[in-house]
C-alpha cells in the first residue's frame, strides 16, 4: 500500500534553481516508485516583488544584487545548465528577469483547477528554457492553454486581478515561518529540504520518511 506524501514547494518561476529542485525532486519520486502516493503543492515565493513591468537584464541585476562580474554571472550560468541538465532541464538564453507576481495568481487559480503542477512546469520550461516573459498577459495564457486550461477563464483572471490578496497571504505565511530562500520543499509539513539539491538527497528524505511510517 502508497503511503500518502505531501510535499509543498515553495518556488518562484524566475529561479533557476526552482525548476532544478524540481526536476530532482520528480525524479526521486519516480524512483521510489509505488511505495509513495505524492502530492505535491506549489507555492508562491518572489524573489523580485518589486521588480518593474518591463523587467531587468539579467546581467544588470546579478550584478546589483550580488555584487557580481559578467564573468562570474556566465560561470554560474553555466554551472546552472550542466545541473539541469543532469536532472533533464533544458536551459536556453534568459536575457531578463521579470516580475511574476501574475503568474503565481494564475498558478493559484490552476490548483483550484486540478492543473497547478502541469502549469508550473510549463512556466518554468517557457521562461528557463524557450527565455519568454513570465509577466506577459499573452504567454501566460498561451501557456495555459498548453496545458489544458481555458484561455479565456485564464485570460478574465489575469485582466480581473483576482486572487492577488490569497497570493500575498500565502507568500506573507510561508515568510513568518521562517521561508526566505528557495526552493523550500516541505514533506509532510515536517521535514523541511532547502535549495536546488540532487536527486539522491530528495530520494534519501522520502526514504526517512517511510521508514518512521
Amino acid at each position: 500500500m502508497s503511503q500518502p506524501l505531501t510535499i509543498d514547494f515553495v518556488s518562484d518561476i524566475a529561479c533557476p534553481w526552482c525548476a532544478i529542485g524540481l526536476s530532482s525532486l520528480q525524479l526521486a519520486l519516480s524512483r521510489v516508485g509505488d511505495a509513495v502516493d505524492a502530492r505535491i503543492v506549489v507555492h508562491p515565493f518572489e524573489l523580485n516583488p518589486q521588480m518593474a513591468p518591463e523587467g531587468q537584464a539579467i546581467v544588470d541585476y546579478l550584478g546589483k544584487k550580488y555584487g557580481r562580474t559578467p564573468e562570474q554571472i556566465e560561470e554560474t550560468q553555466a554551472m546552472i545548465r550542466e545541473r539541469g541538465a543532469s536532472v533533464g532541464f533544458e536551459f536556453g538564453p534568459r536575457t531578463h528577469v521579470y516580475n511574476t507576481f501574475d503568474a503565481h495568481r494564475l498558478l493559484h487559480w490552476a490548483g483550484l483547477e486540478g492543473k497547478q503542477l502541469p502549469l508550473k512546469l510549463a512556466l518554468l520550461r517557457a521562461y528557463h528554457s524557450e527565455g519568454r516573459d513570465p509577466s506577459n498577459h499573452d504567454v501566460l495564457v498561451e501557456v495555459a492553454q498548453s496545458v489544458g486550461m481555458d484561455a479565456e477563464a485564464a485570460s478574465k483572471v489575469l485582466q480581473s486581478g483576482d486572487y492577488a490578496d490569497e497570493v500575498r497571504a500565502e507568500e506573507e505565511e510561508f515568510q513568518s515561518h521562517g521561508i526566505q530562500s528557495v526552493p523550500a520543499i516541505i514533506f509532510n509539513r515536517r521535514y523541511l529540504v532547502s535549495g536546488g539539491q540532487p536527486v539522491e538527497t530528495f530520494e534519501q528524505v522520502i526514504q526517512q520518511i517511510l521508514a518512521e511510517a
